[in-house]
């Protein structure tokens, strides 16, 4: 039997719990508005599964939201305390969120939206998905990816010391990776489709990687394309020839994209960019009330919003909620 977990539609149902869905939340109690936070995870789950050792590209200052002090050792944060600041956040509005909690479906009804979930049902005016990319894996559609040694998420160095490990991409991910493992006596050969490292390498850690490669201490092949994996062995293909690595564990960090079969369910159009349709001023998609924020505005273009240029989405959209709320009360009245 599905319960109806709200008596009345609420102004508003957040889906998920990351930086940019409390940012939302924050707005939503400086307006009045009611509305619950719905999270599959834990609070923050995307930073939750970040690298234990993770620090963060962005300053504690430039990820503050409304106010909140985000006080930490270092300029840059980590993850650590990136957990300990959101769980003050939330404390701090007494934001309610519901975590644990996977959402089914999103569908119009009427002038309302029914959010189902695997606890129940829930009504509301609108709905904003900040649901991030984390979850969802970019896959090389090679044979052998789904073999046990091959991971997409990476936490701790420790158990892969003394190991042959290869790590895909050439991004920041891939290269703290890389990294990390090296440090700990890991024998590290990274495979690189393009030809040299990204330019958007974190700047503290771009020399380090670089000066690793040219000394050997990490192995590396540019222009290079994964063929296939083995229990043993990685194949690919670098300028031309076909090389067979021994190999014990694989890190594929090729990157992450948001959930478009769920967009798609809602009635989001997805363009032929695999980007949602939405109007950059209200950030609203082609469904009346239904809106974006943080990084699932940009598609696959995973770089282009992050956590504090997409803080400002909050205000925004919440803000258009509660204008559109206000109208329609002088009208009732």
């Amino acid at each position: 039997m599905i319960r109806r977990l709200t008596k009345k539609p609420l102004d508003v149902i957040i889906i998920g719990a990351g930086p940019i869905g409390l940012a939302c939340g924050v707005e939503a109690v400086k307006n009045n508005l009611s509305f619950i936070i719905i999270e599959k995870g834990c609070l923050v789950n995307s930073i939750f599964n970040y690298p234990t050792n993770m620090t963060f590209f962005s300053t504690s200052q430039k990820i503050e939201l409304s106010g909140v002090p985000f006080v930490s050792h270092g300029v840059k944060p980590n993850r650590r305390e990136a957990l300990e600041y959101f769980r003050r956040v939330k404390e701090s509005f007494d934001l309610n969120v519901r975590t644990y909690e996977n959402v089914e479906s999103v569908k119009k009804v009427r002038d309302y939206f029914s959010v189902k979930t695997n606890k129940g049902i829930c009504y509301s005016s609108n709905v904003i998905m900040a649901t991030g990319y984390y979850d969802n894996p970019n896959l090389m559609k090679v044979p052998g990816e789904s073999l046990p040694k091959v991971r997409h998420y990476f936490d701790e160095p420790h158990p892969y010391s003394g190991h042959k490990v290869a790590v895909i991409g050439a991004g920041n991910s891939a290269v703290d990776v890389a990294l990390e493992l090296f440090r700990v006596g890991a024998k590290v050969t990274m495979i690189i489709r393009e030809d040299k490292i990204k330019p958007s390498i974190k700047y503290w850690v771009k020399p380090d990687i670089e000066n690793r490669i040219k000394e050997g201490s990490i192995k590396s092949y540019f222009n290079s394309e994964v063929l296939r994996i083995s229990n043993r062995s990685i194949f690919i293909r670098n300028k031309g020839r076909i090389l067979k690595i021994e190999n014990d564990f694989v890190f594929s960090m090729t990157g992450y994209h948001p959930d478009f079969s769920f967009f798609k369910k809602a009635g989001i159009r997805i363009n032929k960019d695999r980007v949602p349709e939405f109007d950059s001023k209200t950030f609203e998609t082609n469904v009346k009330g239904l809106y974006l924020a943080g990084v699932v505005c940009g598609g696959m273009n995973t770089d282009r919003y992050f956590i504090e240029n997409s803080i400002k989405h909050a205000e925004t959209v919440i803000g258009e909620i509660a204008l559109r709320k206000k109208i329609q009360n002088r009208f009732i009245k």
